[in-house]
């Protein structure tokens, strides 16, 4: 493997960006973060065998997402260049996440993809699978290293523009904002929370409530309605995912309508067009799956890749929601509105992801 370290300040991250956007594959596609390196290994010839490892599986997005990787897969130009996909889901344990990925390695995969459980317990394995040459692509919780390709967007940035979309909502002044969190020790999960905090502490006088939803409907329902319960009532919410139960809990507590910055699955999206919810929809893809495994197989195929990918934010402002335009009435409730990245190849069709089980294979 060559990798080659691009240490870049603020003020030339942009400028260097587009000098990898020149040297890398696809940069259409595989955009560089500011101040990414490069990642590349020797071509190997295919067809190629490869693992996704999900951790976490207790909620519609990582349905989706493993339901994505299953569909990216059966497309006859990624079905020609695989002779095996396996996914597997090991639950919120680091430890039998990386057992799994060991034993890829071990039956001699040429790839693996995976949702990290946590961001920093991976080096090991890591060197594990640069001896035995097999490619590394983790994405959504990704790690903190620089060794491996990583797909992922910038969940600073979403969680800054939910909650900068709630305070220029409501004016820029609130005394109380409810912040719904998802599933603690995740990078992913730290990150967002950044983000809302980077403008929600520059409020002056402002409280703030956090609590755990675990990106999951019905315990970010019961968490909602024990902090209304508790605290009364909010100047504007932001909630990392599983808003839908969010907004139940506060319909049933009859809690005003107020700013929010939700996710973007179907029924989200359908209550705030009914409801009249102010704010934005916004949310990580479950595509983001398909994309680890497009950058796995090009990393395998001997193309460079930046070692870090930010793909755009999907995003709807409440005043934009339309059906079926941006949501689908017809569609489950639980159905992710981010079915692909365009850049990269034609988003999943409806059919093609519910057609996919969420099975381990």
């Amino acid at each position: 493997m060559t990798f080659k370290s691009v240490l870049l300040g603020t003020a030339v991250a942009l400028a260097a960006a587009g000098s990898l956007a020149a040297e890398t594959y696809r940069p259409e596609c595989f955009a560089a973060a500011p101040g990414s390196g490069e990642i590349s290994y020797e071509a190997k010839d295919g067809p190629y065998k490869i693992a996704f490892v999900n951790g976490f599986a207790g909620n519609d997005w990582r349905i989706q997402a493993i339901q994505s990787a299953k569909a990216w897969a059966a497309r006859p130009e990624n079905a020609a260049k695989i002779e095996d996909f396996k996914v597997v889901s090991v639950g919120n344990d680091s430890a039998a996440q990386i057992a799994a990925i060991d034993n890829f390695i071990a039956a001699g995969y040429d790839a693996v993809t995976f949702i990290a459980v946590n961001p920093t317990a991976f080096e090991p394995v890591i060197r594990r699978a640069a001896r035995a040459g097999t490619v590394l692509v983790p994405f959504d919780n990704v790690l903190d290293s620089d060794k491996v390709v990583m797909v992922n967007e910038s969940q600073i940035g979403l969680g800054h523009l939910k909650a900068q979309t709630v305070m220029d909502a409501l004016g820029g002044k609130a005394k109380k904002i409810l912040m719904v969190n998802g599933l603690p020790g995740n990078a992913t999960d730290r990150d967002r929370r950044v983000g809302m905090m980077e403008v929600l502490g520059q409020v002056e006088g402002l409280e703030i409530v956090e609590v755990v939803g675990n990106w999951d409907t019905g315990t970010s329902q019961k968490v909602v309605s024990d902090a209304l319960a508790t605290h009364g009532q909010f100047d504007g919410v932001v909630s990392q995912h599983g808003a839908a139960g969010t907004i139940n809990a506060m319909q049933a507590a009859g809690h005003p309508i107020v700013p929010m910055g939700v996710d973007a699955e179907n029924g989200v999206r359908m209550l705030m067009d009914e409801l009249n919810i102010p704010g934005v929809s916004a949310s990580q893809s479950p595509a983001l799956s398909a994309i680890a495994l497009e950058a796995a197989v090009a990393l395998l195929e001997g193309h460079t890749l930046p070692q870090n990918l930010a793909l755009p934010i999907p995003q709807v402002k409440a005043e934009d929601l339309a059906p079926g335009v941006n949501y689908f009435p017809d569609l489950p409730k639980s159905f992710n509105t981010g079915t692909g990245f365009a850049e990269c190849f034609e988003p999943f069709t409806p059919e093609e992801l519910l057609g996919q089980s969420a099975d381990n294979n």
